[in-house]
């Protein structure tokens, strides 16, 4: 896990007023609703990602189901993408099919081993060609993150460009941009939607097209292959 130490999970309480003109002003106006609208999409857009980077970890029923994960990311998708809702709607009915120790296997099958990995989850292996690790794309997803001051956590022994940790790192670009709005630094918010948007197709959407096709080729689980269907179109149409 890539973390810092000044991260926070509050959510945007204040947002400064503009007239239709993006003159300052101190009466509300509907400038401020829309205002107020777009704080909450990346808010709710920002728990898509989080919500969807949870999913491509070891698989557990009781985070998934008893925890609400999966009710969690539905709610959101409607508001922000509906079409991926569909998926993960279809995610909450078919894991009810399958066992821990079921998930586990398939899970193990399609992204850890023991032989081949059926669906690499790691960007570099799409983008640098052939099976490559840790190549210039991984650098270049690097690069970000330490501009960004983040580390790899002492706990994390995964690689930097899994699935998850690409994710979870929109999640961290997404709350850094509200943050900002908040503080009603203009500047600063934009910077961070730029990242968003390098990041997003640069590296993202670059691979997961092929990385959720490997998935829902190389598997008969009705569970991962919603997971991928709701994955594709998220990044497709965010």
């Amino acid at each position: 896990m890539y973390t810092t130490s000044g991260i926070s999970r509050q959510r945007p309480r204040q947002h400064r007023r503009y007239d239709d003109s993006g003159a300052y002003c101190n009466t509300p106006l509907k400038t401020t609703m829309n205002i107020n609208q777009i704080t909450t999409h990346e808010s709710i857009k920002g728990d898509c990602y989080r919500l969807l980077a949870a999913c491509f970890y070891q698989p557990q029923k009781e985070i998934f189901i008893d925890e609400g994960l999966l009710k969690n990311l539905t709610s959101s998708l409607q508001q922000v993408c509906p079409e991926a809702a569909v998926f993960s709607s279809e995610m909450e009915k078919t894991i009810l099919n399958y066992s821990d120790e079921e998930l586990a296997v398939e899970y193990a099958k399609l992204f850890v081993g023991p032989m081949e990995m059926i669906a690499p989850p790691y960007g570099s292996m799409y983008l640098d060609g052939g099976k490559t690790i840790m190549g210039d794309s991984t650098m270049g997803v690097i690069r970000m993150y330490q501009e960004e001051g983040l580390a790899r956590g002492s706990e994390f022994k995964d690689l930097p460009d899994h699935i998850a940790v690409e994710l979870e790192f929109m999640y961290y670009l997404t709350f850094k941009g509200m943050k900002a709005q908040e503080e009603t630094d203009d500047k600063a918010s934009s910077e961070f939607i730029v990242k968003q948007n390098i990041f997003l197709n640069r590296f993202l959407r670059s691979w997961v097209p092929q990385f959720c096709d490997r998935i829902k080729q190389g598997t008969d689980n009705n569970f991962y292959k919603a997971l991928a269907g709701c994955l594709y179109t998220f990044i497709k149409d965010n």
